[in-house]
């Protein structure tokens, strides 16, 4: 059950008209707003519309609008009746209503003006959808993010307006949190670039980040050709990892298929058989996986590993220009959290961390099969032609 915490009650009493909410991991911050606008939506005596907006739908149903539901039916407020699911809006009692919808769609962004606004992970909208936005917006505005990088707030908006309250909270304002989790923050604490942004919620820039530069994509083109699927095996503690990955204009296009805990390989063969057919590369570290898989009439293969496999491969994929689909939510997350290890000094190592590595991991798998080309001198046994697409493979 969702109750009190410092964070509800530190943003429960913010009142400019711009309420900008930074914090680290685990502060319980989007849970908390949406906590309040769903207090404030029951508690209307005239009907108004809250809009909660973020980066895409995709995102939004993977996060907020999944906390939002969760909130709703445990705290028995939710009704069938009242939740369109088409349009991704709730209509409560008092006539009010919390509508959510991603910035990919311009126009809900250019649309009819609203009440009160909550921008989720404000950090991966645009300033100009932020104005856009801010100006149809009656009463107020939240905002949350991690902090990781500066961004519009810092240089256009908290600089700029004097209509803006701004707080920090920290998984200490979580009083929620299960000491798991907390264990698992804490035992960061050594790593001094991580520590000061998801620990302290201190704007930092995130050392060590492994890729860059990925482009986001409406939709796949229709001429996009499948080229492969990969594949990393997870069960209790770590969710199996399918991706698809198409090629296109001299370059390789990311779709999440599956991300989730708890498959069994019948289960895994049956998402590969109701899929467009490719052969799939999976982490070879599980052969016997591999064997049932195939068993069920599954084109799938280990993926070669060698000495510094992992590192290779790392350096294969960042030479690729790749586009990942704005519906594969959690390879998105990954990508923008997929850090090399750093030592007790911040020193950053040559080895990534375990935490977002699981899409990663199969798209190293499915791009080491495509694009053989070495990345650097040290693997010169590698043989390369291109073929007339322009892509690199292995004879």
């Amino acid at each position: 059950m969702f109750s009190q915490t410092t964070a509800l009650e530190r943003i429960r009493i913010l009142n400019k008209r711009v309420r900008a909410i930074q914090g680290g991991t685990a502060a319980g911050k989007t849970i908390a707003i949406i906590l309040y606008l769903i207090h404030l939506a029951q508690s209307d005596k005239q009907p108004t519309i809250t809009s909660v907006v973020a980066e895409s739908l995709p995102h939004l149903k993977k996060g907020a609008i999944r906390d939002f539901l969760e909130i709703m039916k445990q705290h028995n407020y939710y009704k069938e009746d009242r939740w369109n699911r088409t349009d991704s809006t709730y209509n409560f009692e008092t006539g009010s209503s919390i509508e959510f919808f991603g910035v990919e769609q311009p126009d809900k962004v250019r649309g009819p003006r609203r009440d009160r606004l909550f921008i989720n992970e404000a950090n991966n909208v645009p300033f100009d959808t932020f104005e856009q936005l801010e100006v149809r917006t009656r009463e107020f505005v939240y905002l949350d993010w991690n902090p990781t990088n500066e961004f519009w707030f810092y240089t256009d908006v908290v600089r700029k307006r004097d209509d803006v309250d701004h707080i920090i909270l920290t998984y200490k304002d979580n009083e929620l949190l299960d000491q798991a989790t907390i264990r698992s923050i804490e035992q960061r604490r050594e790593r001094k670039g991580w520590w000061k942004v998801y620990g302290e919620g201190q704007l930092g820039e995130v050392e060590g980040k492994i890729y860059r530069d990925w482009q986001t994509i409406d939709a796949i083109p229709h001429e996009a050709r499948l080229e492969r699927y990969g594949l990393d095996f997870g069960y209790t503690n770590d969710p199996t990892a399918i991706v698809a990955v198409y090629y296109y204009n001299g370059g390789y296009i990311i779709d999440e298929i599956t991300y989730q805990k708890g498959l069994s390989n019948k289960q895994i063969a049956d998402i590969f058989k109701n899929q467009p057919a490719s052969i799939v590369i999976a982490d070879s570290a599980e052969p016997k996986s591999i064997d049932e898989i195939m068993s069920y009439g599954v084109n799938i293969l280990g993926a070669e590993k060698g000495a510094d496999s992992v590192r290779h491969n790392i350096q294969l994929v960042q030479a690729q220009r790749v586009s990942v689909t704005q519906r594969s939510v959690n390879i998105i997350r990954e990508y923008r959290n997929f850090l090399w290890k750093t030592d007790r000094n911040g020193k950053v190592l040559n080895e990534p961390e375990l935490q977002f590595k699981h899409g990663m991991d199969a798209i190293a798998y499915s791009l080491s099969s495509l694009v053989k080309e070495p990345a650097d001198e040290k693997f010169p046994e590698f043989h390369v032609v291109r073929d007339e697409f322009g892509r690199s493979r292995i004879v």
